[in-house]
């Protein structure tokens, strides 16, 4: 799944989890209609607070910023 695809995909998640857009906006403290102008990417001012209300994970919203963290690699003997 490329980046785009994934963030649009964790948007749809975090309005379903909220109920809808206007609620995730109302949970947030914005306007549904700024919700509605993501157009399908969360900004990154306002990733933090859709994961807290929504527990959709910032890694998810925007992969491009939050890259999840990698295991740590052993080093050869």
């Amino acid at each position: 799944m490329d980046v785009a695809t994934q963030q649009r995909a964790a948007l749809a998640a975090a309005i379903k989890s909220a109920g809808s857009g206007t609620e995730l906006a109302r949970r947030i403290g914005i306007t549904p209609e700024a919700v509605c102008q993501w157009r399908g990417r969360v900004p990154v001012n306002r990733v933090i607070a859709v994961e807290a209300a929504t527990g959709v994970l910032r890694e998810h919203l925007r992969p491009d910023v939050f890259a999840a963290p990698r295991p740590a690699r052993r080093r050869a003997p």
